[in-house]
Protein backbone atom coordinates (compact mmCIF):
# COMPACT_ATOMS: atom_id res chain seq x y z
CA UNK A 1 0.00 0.00 0.00
CA UNK A 2 1.33 3.51 -0.70
CA UNK A 3 2.61 5.61 1.57
CA UNK A 4 0.35 8.91 1.61
CA UNK A 5 2.49 12.16 2.44
CA UNK A 6 -0.12 15.05 1.63
CA UNK A 7 0.55 17.02 4.09
CA UNK A 8 -2.51 19.05 2.91
CA UNK A 9 -4.53 16.27 4.43
CA UNK A 10 -6.07 16.02 7.88
CA UNK A 11 -6.91 12.70 9.27
CA UNK A 12 -10.03 12.80 11.94
CA UNK A 13 -7.34 10.03 13.73
CA UNK A 14 -3.83 8.72 13.39
CA UNK A 15 -2.81 5.68 15.39
CA UNK A 16 0.73 5.41 16.14
CA UNK A 17 2.41 2.66 16.91
CA UNK A 18 -0.12 0.50 15.21
CA UNK A 19 1.64 -2.35 14.33
CA UNK A 20 1.76 -3.32 17.75
CA UNK A 21 0.08 -5.84 19.59
CA UNK A 22 -1.79 -3.55 21.40
CA UNK A 23 -2.24 -1.30 18.07
CA UNK A 24 -3.60 -3.77 15.79
CA UNK A 25 -6.50 -4.38 17.94
CA UNK A 26 -7.12 -0.76 18.17
CA UNK A 27 -6.62 -0.76 14.17
CA UNK A 28 -9.58 -3.43 14.56
CA UNK A 29 -11.81 -1.25 16.79
CA UNK A 30 -11.76 1.87 15.00
CA UNK A 31 -12.44 0.47 11.62
CA UNK A 32 -16.19 -0.52 13.04
CA UNK A 33 -17.11 3.06 13.04
CA UNK A 34 -15.07 4.32 10.25
CA UNK A 35 -17.35 5.85 7.53
CA UNK A 36 -20.28 4.62 9.48
CA UNK A 37 -23.39 6.86 9.08
CA UNK A 38 -23.64 7.74 12.85
CA UNK A 39 -19.87 8.04 13.28
CA UNK A 40 -17.74 11.31 13.00
CA UNK A 41 -15.03 9.22 12.31
CA UNK A 42 -14.04 10.07 8.05
CA UNK A 43 -10.68 9.53 7.70
CA UNK A 44 -8.16 7.39 9.58
CA UNK A 45 -4.40 6.94 8.97
CA UNK A 46 -1.83 4.57 10.58
CA UNK A 47 1.48 5.27 11.57
CA UNK A 48 4.69 3.82 12.77
CA UNK A 49 8.32 3.05 11.79
CA UNK A 50 7.81 -0.06 9.22
CA UNK A 51 5.52 0.61 6.63
CA UNK A 52 5.12 -3.35 5.58
CA UNK A 53 4.77 -4.16 9.61
CA UNK A 54 2.05 -1.67 9.39
CA UNK A 55 0.26 -2.89 6.17
CA UNK A 56 0.44 -6.29 8.18
CA UNK A 57 -1.34 -4.66 10.56
CA UNK A 58 -4.07 -3.57 8.65
CA UNK A 59 -4.39 -6.84 7.05
CA UNK A 60 -5.46 -9.00 9.87
CA UNK A 61 -7.33 -6.08 11.62
CA UNK A 62 -9.51 -5.71 8.42
CA UNK A 63 -9.76 -9.92 8.49
CA UNK A 64 -12.07 -11.23 6.85
CA UNK A 65 -12.74 -8.55 4.62
CA UNK A 66 -10.09 -6.73 2.68
CA UNK A 67 -7.87 -3.90 4.25
CA UNK A 68 -9.60 -0.61 3.23
CA UNK A 69 -7.72 1.78 1.28
CA UNK A 70 -6.18 3.94 4.59
CA UNK A 71 -3.08 5.82 4.28
CA UNK A 72 0.10 4.07 5.84
CA UNK A 73 2.19 7.04 7.26
CA UNK A 74 6.26 6.26 8.09
CA UNK A 75 6.88 7.56 11.91
CA UNK A 76 9.51 7.21 13.99
CA UNK A 77 9.43 8.24 17.71
CA UNK A 78 13.21 8.78 17.19
CA UNK A 79 12.40 11.70 14.51
CA UNK A 80 10.67 14.90 16.07
CA UNK A 81 10.00 16.22 12.38
CA UNK A 82 8.07 12.61 11.44
CA UNK A 83 5.74 13.10 14.45
CA UNK A 84 5.40 16.64 14.11
CA UNK A 85 4.46 15.75 10.20
CA UNK A 86 1.51 13.40 11.32
CA UNK A 87 0.39 16.08 14.00
CA UNK A 88 0.33 18.58 11.87
CA UNK A 89 -2.22 16.19 9.84
CA UNK A 90 -4.57 14.92 12.42
CA UNK A 91 -7.06 15.91 15.03
CA UNK A 92 -6.39 13.24 16.98
CA UNK A 93 -3.26 11.53 17.74
CA UNK A 94 -3.74 7.98 19.68
CA UNK A 95 -1.12 7.07 21.13
CA UNK A 96 -0.09 2.91 21.40
CA UNK A 97 3.55 3.02 21.62
CA UNK A 98 5.10 2.46 25.13
CA UNK A 99 6.81 2.22 27.64
CA UNK A 100 5.68 5.61 27.57
CA UNK A 101 8.21 6.93 29.81
CA UNK A 102 10.61 5.58 27.03
CA UNK A 103 8.84 6.50 23.72
CA UNK A 104 6.09 8.77 24.71
CA UNK A 105 7.22 12.58 25.25
CA UNK A 106 8.51 13.50 21.62
CA UNK A 107 4.78 12.36 20.40
CA UNK A 108 3.37 14.56 23.30
CA UNK A 109 5.41 17.79 22.43
CA UNK A 110 4.39 17.24 18.78
CA UNK A 111 0.98 17.23 19.45
CA UNK A 112 1.39 20.28 21.82
CA UNK A 113 3.37 22.33 19.25
CA UNK A 114 0.85 21.40 16.55
CA UNK A 115 -2.15 22.07 18.73
CA UNK A 116 -3.80 18.49 17.83
CA UNK A 117 -5.33 16.63 20.28
CA UNK A 118 -3.57 13.26 21.95
CA UNK A 119 -4.82 10.44 23.78
CA UNK A 120 -3.03 6.84 25.11
CA UNK A 121 -3.28 4.08 26.52
CA UNK A 122 -0.98 4.88 29.50
CA UNK A 123 -0.68 3.38 32.49
CA UNK A 124 2.57 5.02 34.12
CA UNK A 125 1.94 7.74 36.31
CA UNK A 126 5.91 9.14 36.30
CA UNK A 127 5.04 9.57 32.40
CA UNK A 128 1.53 11.16 33.05
CA UNK A 129 2.81 13.85 35.88
CA UNK A 130 5.95 14.62 34.17
CA UNK A 131 3.89 15.44 31.12
CA UNK A 132 1.67 17.68 32.88
CA UNK A 133 4.29 19.43 35.14
CA UNK A 134 6.33 20.04 31.55
CA UNK A 135 3.46 20.63 28.57
CA UNK A 136 0.54 21.84 31.07
CA UNK A 137 0.58 25.46 30.11
CA UNK A 138 1.51 25.28 26.51
CA UNK A 139 -1.15 22.59 25.69
CA UNK A 140 -3.76 25.17 27.06
CA UNK A 141 -2.42 27.66 24.70
CA UNK A 142 -2.23 25.80 21.62
CA UNK A 143 -5.47 23.90 22.14
CA UNK A 144 -3.49 21.04 22.98
CA UNK A 145 -5.98 18.62 24.75
CA UNK A 146 -3.61 15.54 26.33
CA UNK A 147 -5.29 12.85 27.81
CA UNK A 148 -3.49 9.49 29.52
CA UNK A 149 -4.74 6.87 31.00
CA UNK A 150 -7.64 6.28 27.70
CA UNK A 151 -7.70 2.31 28.06
CA UNK A 152 -8.09 -0.35 31.00
CA UNK A 153 -5.81 1.93 33.12
CA UNK A 154 -7.68 4.44 33.74
CA UNK A 155 -11.23 4.90 32.67
CA UNK A 156 -13.11 1.48 34.50
CA UNK A 157 -11.44 3.01 37.22
CA UNK A 158 -12.48 6.69 36.86
CA UNK A 159 -16.13 6.63 35.36
CA UNK A 160 -17.00 3.70 38.29
CA UNK A 161 -16.32 5.80 40.54
CA UNK A 162 -17.91 8.44 39.60
CA UNK A 163 -20.86 5.68 38.93
CA UNK A 164 -20.75 4.52 42.37
CA UNK A 165 -20.66 8.25 43.94
CA UNK A 166 -23.48 9.17 42.10
CA UNK A 167 -25.63 6.22 43.40
CA UNK A 168 -25.68 8.44 47.01
CA UNK A 169 -28.54 10.76 46.74
CA UNK A 170 -28.22 13.68 49.68
CA UNK A 171 -28.30 13.71 52.30
CA UNK A 172 -26.83 10.20 51.58
CA UNK A 173 -22.41 11.24 50.71
CA UNK A 174 -19.62 8.03 50.59
CA UNK A 175 -16.53 7.91 52.80
CA UNK A 176 -14.69 5.59 50.97
CA UNK A 177 -14.88 3.07 47.59
CA UNK A 178 -13.10 0.20 47.23
CA UNK A 179 -12.40 -1.25 43.94
CA UNK A 180 -11.57 -5.42 43.92
CA UNK A 181 -10.58 -6.51 39.95
CA UNK A 182 -10.57 -9.75 39.02
CA UNK A 183 -9.50 -10.69 35.66
CA UNK A 184 -11.71 -14.49 34.81
CA UNK A 185 -10.95 -16.89 31.56
CA UNK A 186 -11.55 -19.85 30.52
CA UNK A 187 -7.62 -20.36 29.79
CA UNK A 188 -4.53 -19.43 31.01
CA UNK A 189 -4.45 -15.59 31.43
CA UNK A 190 -1.74 -13.74 29.79
CA UNK A 191 -0.71 -9.98 30.40
CA UNK A 192 0.21 -6.98 28.36
CA UNK A 193 3.73 -6.96 27.87
CA UNK A 194 3.82 -3.33 27.65
CA UNK A 195 1.63 -3.35 31.10
CA UNK A 196 5.02 -6.22 32.65
CA UNK A 197 7.76 -3.86 31.06
CA UNK A 198 5.91 -0.49 32.75
CA UNK A 199 6.22 -1.94 36.43
CA UNK A 200 9.92 -2.77 36.06
CA UNK A 201 10.85 0.70 34.59
CA UNK A 202 8.08 2.02 37.14
CA UNK A 203 10.15 0.88 39.95
CA UNK A 204 13.49 2.25 38.41
CA UNK A 205 12.43 5.49 38.79
CA UNK A 206 9.87 5.72 41.88
CA UNK A 207 12.78 7.75 43.75
CA UNK A 208 12.27 10.55 40.24
CA UNK A 209 8.95 10.25 40.87
CA UNK A 210 8.81 11.03 44.69
CA UNK A 211 10.92 14.07 43.79
CA UNK A 212 8.70 15.18 41.27
CA UNK A 213 5.61 15.51 43.49
CA UNK A 214 7.98 17.02 46.12
CA UNK A 215 8.73 20.00 43.70
CA UNK A 216 5.52 20.84 42.48
CA UNK A 217 3.03 22.77 44.82
CA UNK A 218 0.73 20.59 46.89
CA UNK A 219 -2.78 20.60 44.82
CA UNK A 220 -6.27 21.18 47.05
CA UNK A 221 -7.71 17.68 48.73
CA UNK A 222 -11.18 17.32 48.00
CA UNK A 223 -13.66 17.21 51.40
CA UNK A 224 -14.97 14.24 52.47
CA UNK A 225 -17.19 13.45 55.12
CA UNK A 226 -15.58 11.28 57.95
CA UNK A 227 -12.81 10.05 58.83
CA UNK A 228 -9.96 8.46 56.25
CA UNK A 229 -10.24 4.59 56.42
CA UNK A 230 -8.31 2.20 57.75
CA UNK A 231 -9.09 -1.28 56.18
CA UNK A 232 -7.33 -4.23 55.81
CA UNK A 233 -4.62 -4.44 53.16
CA UNK A 234 -5.44 -8.17 52.40
CA UNK A 235 -8.86 -10.15 53.30
CA UNK A 236 -11.35 -12.81 52.05
CA UNK A 237 -14.25 -10.62 50.65
CA UNK A 238 -17.00 -13.43 50.88
CA UNK A 239 -19.56 -11.30 49.04
CA UNK A 240 -17.69 -11.79 45.88
CA UNK A 241 -15.90 -15.16 46.56
CA UNK A 242 -12.74 -13.72 46.60
CA UNK A 243 -9.20 -13.16 48.12
CA UNK A 244 -8.01 -9.60 47.86
CA UNK A 245 -4.41 -7.54 48.21
CA UNK A 246 -4.04 -3.88 47.79
CA UNK A 247 -1.43 -3.20 45.37
CA UNK A 248 0.22 0.51 44.18
CA UNK A 249 -2.04 0.92 41.10
CA UNK A 250 -1.80 3.43 38.68
CA UNK A 251 -5.96 3.63 39.13
CA UNK A 252 -5.59 5.23 42.85
CA UNK A 253 -3.10 7.86 40.97
CA UNK A 254 -5.45 8.96 37.94
CA UNK A 255 -8.48 9.16 40.09
CA UNK A 256 -6.84 11.25 42.88
CA UNK A 257 -5.92 13.86 39.76
CA UNK A 258 -8.80 13.65 38.66
CA UNK A 259 -10.53 14.47 42.37
CA UNK A 260 -7.77 17.13 42.91
CA UNK A 261 -9.14 19.01 39.65
CA UNK A 262 -12.66 18.96 41.03
CA UNK A 263 -11.69 20.82 43.82
CA UNK A 264 -10.09 23.29 42.28
CA UNK A 265 -12.93 23.49 39.81
CA UNK A 266 -16.15 22.21 41.47
CA UNK A 267 -18.47 22.56 38.36
CA UNK A 268 -16.05 20.84 36.38
CA UNK A 269 -13.93 22.30 33.39
CA UNK A 270 -15.32 24.88 30.86
CA UNK A 271 -15.98 23.99 27.14
CA UNK A 272 -14.36 25.89 24.56
CA UNK A 273 -17.22 26.89 23.38
CA UNK A 274 -20.02 24.93 24.85
CA UNK A 275 -23.81 25.80 24.63
CA UNK A 276 -25.97 27.24 27.61
CA UNK A 277 -27.47 24.00 27.66
CA UNK A 278 -23.89 22.05 28.21
CA UNK A 279 -23.21 24.41 30.58
CA UNK A 280 -26.28 23.41 32.75
CA UNK A 281 -25.36 19.61 32.33
CA UNK A 282 -22.03 19.93 33.06
CA UNK A 283 -22.58 21.71 36.50
CA UNK A 284 -25.54 18.97 37.23
CA UNK A 285 -23.28 15.85 36.51
CA UNK A 286 -20.39 17.07 38.64
CA UNK A 287 -22.92 18.15 41.65
CA UNK A 288 -23.92 14.16 41.80
CA UNK A 289 -20.82 13.56 42.05
CA UNK A 290 -19.16 12.93 45.85
CA UNK A 291 -15.59 12.62 46.28
CA UNK A 292 -14.48 9.46 48.62
CA UNK A 293 -11.23 7.92 49.50
CA UNK A 294 -10.28 5.51 46.55
CA UNK A 295 -8.30 2.08 46.76
CA UNK A 296 -7.89 -1.02 44.27
CA UNK A 297 -7.00 -4.58 45.59
CA UNK A 298 -6.65 -7.08 42.88
CA UNK A 299 -8.52 -10.28 43.54
CA UNK A 300 -8.41 -14.23 42.68
CA UNK A 301 -10.84 -16.39 43.70
CA UNK A 302 -7.65 -19.05 45.21
CA UNK A 303 -5.15 -17.76 47.32
CA UNK A 304 -2.70 -19.69 45.38
CA UNK A 305 -3.60 -16.79 42.65
CA UNK A 306 -2.92 -14.41 44.74
CA UNK A 307 0.74 -16.01 46.06
CA UNK A 308 1.41 -15.89 42.52
CA UNK A 309 0.69 -12.03 42.55
CA UNK A 310 2.82 -11.12 46.01
CA UNK A 311 5.82 -13.84 44.35
CA UNK A 312 5.87 -11.55 40.95
CA UNK A 313 5.46 -8.08 42.66
CA UNK A 314 8.25 -9.24 45.11
CA UNK A 315 10.57 -10.54 41.90
CA UNK A 316 9.61 -6.84 40.68
CA UNK A 317 10.38 -5.01 43.37
CA UNK A 318 13.95 -7.35 44.41
CA UNK A 319 15.21 -7.80 40.75
CA UNK A 320 14.08 -3.62 39.66
CA UNK A 321 16.16 -1.58 41.92
CA UNK A 322 19.33 -2.23 40.24
CA UNK A 323 20.40 -2.18 36.13
CA UNK A 324 21.45 -6.15 36.37
CA UNK A 325 17.85 -7.17 37.93
CA UNK A 326 15.66 -5.21 35.08
CA UNK A 327 17.74 -6.72 32.70
CA UNK A 328 16.99 -10.19 33.51
CA UNK A 329 13.51 -8.95 34.43
CA UNK A 330 13.22 -7.84 30.80
CA UNK A 331 14.91 -10.34 28.80
CA UNK A 332 13.08 -13.16 30.55
CA UNK A 333 9.50 -12.00 31.51
CA UNK A 334 7.76 -15.18 31.44
CA UNK A 335 10.20 -16.75 34.33
CA UNK A 336 10.13 -13.79 36.84
CA UNK A 337 6.09 -13.57 36.02
CA UNK A 338 5.26 -16.77 36.22
CA UNK A 339 4.13 -16.87 32.69
CA UNK A 340 2.06 -14.08 33.42
CA UNK A 341 3.67 -12.12 31.07
CA UNK A 342 5.41 -13.39 27.60
CA UNK A 343 7.21 -11.76 24.97
CA UNK A 344 4.90 -13.12 22.19
CA UNK A 345 1.83 -11.93 23.50
CA UNK A 346 -1.46 -14.19 24.35
CA UNK A 347 -3.47 -15.66 21.63
CA UNK A 348 -6.48 -15.06 20.18
CA UNK A 349 -8.00 -17.42 21.83
CA UNK A 350 -6.46 -16.64 24.98
CA UNK A 351 -7.50 -13.23 24.33
CA UNK A 352 -11.13 -13.79 23.64
CA UNK A 353 -12.07 -16.38 26.21
CA UNK A 354 -10.85 -13.15 28.91
CA UNK A 355 -12.68 -11.08 31.25
CA UNK A 356 -12.76 -8.63 33.84
CA UNK A 357 -15.11 -7.81 36.71
CA UNK A 358 -14.74 -4.75 39.16
CA UNK A 359 -16.64 -4.29 41.80
CA UNK A 360 -16.95 -1.03 44.02
CA UNK A 361 -17.92 -1.25 46.89
CA UNK A 362 -18.36 2.06 48.85
CA UNK A 363 -18.94 2.58 52.36
CA UNK A 364 -20.41 5.97 53.76
CA UNK A 365 -23.35 8.02 55.70
CA UNK A 366 -27.22 7.87 55.04
CA UNK A 367 -27.15 11.78 56.00
CA UNK A 368 -23.25 13.18 55.78
CA UNK A 369 -24.43 16.13 58.07
CA UNK A 370 -22.20 16.36 61.04
CA UNK A 371 -19.55 14.20 59.61
CA UNK A 372 -17.12 16.00 58.24
CA UNK A 373 -15.39 16.47 61.92
CA UNK A 374 -16.72 13.85 64.08
CA UNK A 375 -15.94 9.94 64.10
CA UNK A 376 -19.42 8.54 63.25
CA UNK A 377 -18.86 5.36 61.50
CA UNK A 378 -20.08 4.49 57.95
CA UNK A 379 -23.97 3.86 58.01
CA UNK A 380 -24.41 2.66 54.47
CA UNK A 381 -22.61 0.30 51.74
CA UNK A 382 -23.61 1.07 47.79
CA UNK A 383 -22.11 -2.22 45.56
CA UNK A 384 -22.09 -1.31 41.90
CA UNK A 385 -19.89 -2.64 39.58
CA UNK A 386 -18.22 -2.16 35.79
CA UNK A 387 -17.51 -5.65 33.22
CA UNK A 388 -16.53 -6.17 30.12
CA UNK A 389 -14.07 -7.86 28.27
CA UNK A 390 -10.32 -9.02 28.50
CA UNK A 391 -8.90 -5.95 29.50
CA UNK A 392 -5.41 -5.21 27.47
CA UNK A 393 -6.66 -6.13 23.76
CA UNK A 394 -10.66 -5.89 23.69
CA UNK A 395 -11.75 -3.28 26.61
CA UNK A 396 -8.84 -1.05 26.18
CA UNK A 397 -9.07 -0.27 22.44
CA UNK A 398 -12.57 -0.05 23.17
CA UNK A 399 -12.37 2.65 25.65
CA UNK A 400 -9.93 4.28 23.36
CA UNK A 401 -11.80 4.85 20.28
CA UNK A 402 -15.03 5.56 22.11
CA UNK A 403 -13.06 8.36 23.81
CA UNK A 404 -11.47 9.52 20.50
CA UNK A 405 -15.26 9.37 19.12
CA UNK A 406 -16.29 11.69 21.79
CA UNK A 407 -13.45 14.03 21.05
CA UNK A 408 -14.54 14.08 17.02
CA UNK A 409 -18.01 14.68 18.29
CA UNK A 410 -18.29 16.98 21.61
CA UNK A 411 -15.37 18.89 20.98
CA UNK A 412 -16.77 22.84 21.79
CA UNK A 413 -18.06 21.02 24.81
CA UNK A 414 -14.77 19.99 26.30
CA UNK A 415 -11.82 22.01 27.74
CA UNK A 416 -9.59 24.32 24.71
CA UNK A 417 -6.46 22.08 25.66
CA UNK A 418 -4.33 21.27 28.19
CA UNK A 419 -3.17 18.21 30.52
CA UNK A 420 -5.76 16.18 32.37
CA UNK A 421 -7.12 12.55 33.60
CA UNK A 422 -9.55 11.32 31.63
CA UNK A 423 -11.82 11.67 34.43
CA UNK A 424 -12.39 15.61 34.52
CA UNK A 425 -12.26 15.24 30.92
CA UNK A 426 -14.75 12.48 29.69
CA UNK A 427 -16.99 12.51 33.02
CA UNK A 428 -19.94 14.78 31.78
CA UNK A 429 -19.74 13.29 27.89
CA UNK A 430 -21.73 10.38 27.19
CA UNK A 431 -18.33 7.97 27.26
CA UNK A 432 -20.20 6.01 30.29
CA UNK A 433 -23.08 5.28 27.43
CA UNK A 434 -21.03 4.46 24.66
CA UNK A 435 -18.76 1.88 26.74
CA UNK A 436 -21.75 0.18 27.78
CA UNK A 437 -23.06 0.12 24.36
CA UNK A 438 -19.77 -1.26 22.85
CA UNK A 439 -19.74 -4.19 25.72
CA UNK A 440 -18.32 -2.03 29.00
CA UNK A 441 -21.39 -2.83 31.41
CA UNK A 442 -21.76 -0.81 34.57
CA UNK A 443 -24.08 -1.78 36.79
CA UNK A 444 -25.67 -1.13 40.62
CA UNK A 445 -25.74 -3.97 42.72
CA UNK A 446 -26.81 -3.26 45.78
CA UNK A 447 -27.61 -0.93 48.46
CA UNK A 448 -27.81 -1.76 52.31
CA UNK A 449 -28.18 -0.03 55.42
CA UNK A 450 -26.59 -1.83 58.28
CA UNK A 451 -29.73 -3.95 59.51
CA UNK A 452 -31.73 -3.95 55.82
CA UNK A 453 -31.04 -4.03 52.24
CA UNK A 454 -32.79 -0.57 51.01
Amino acid sequence: MPEMEELKLTYDIVIFGASGFTGKYVIREALKFLNEPSSPLKSLAIAGRSPSKLAQALQWASNPNPPPEIPILTVDAADPSSLRRIASQAKIVLNCAGPFRLYGEPVVAACVEAGCDYLDICGEPEFMEVMEASYHDKAAENGSLVVSACGFDSVPAELGLMFNSRQWVSPAAPNRVEAYLSLESDRRIVGNLGTYESAVLGVANVNKLQELRRSRPRRPRPTIPGQPPKGPAFEHQKEFGVWALRLPSADSVVVRRTLSCLAENPAGIPGVNESAQQFEKRKAFWAAVKPAHFGVKIASKSLLGIVRIVTVGLFIAVFGKSSIGRRLLLKFPSVFSLGSFRKQGPTEEEVSSASFKMWFVGHGFSDASGTFEGNKKPDMEIITRVTGPEIGYLTTPIILVQCALVLLNQRDDLPKGGVFPPGIIFGPTDLQQRLQRNGVSFDLISKKSLSQRI
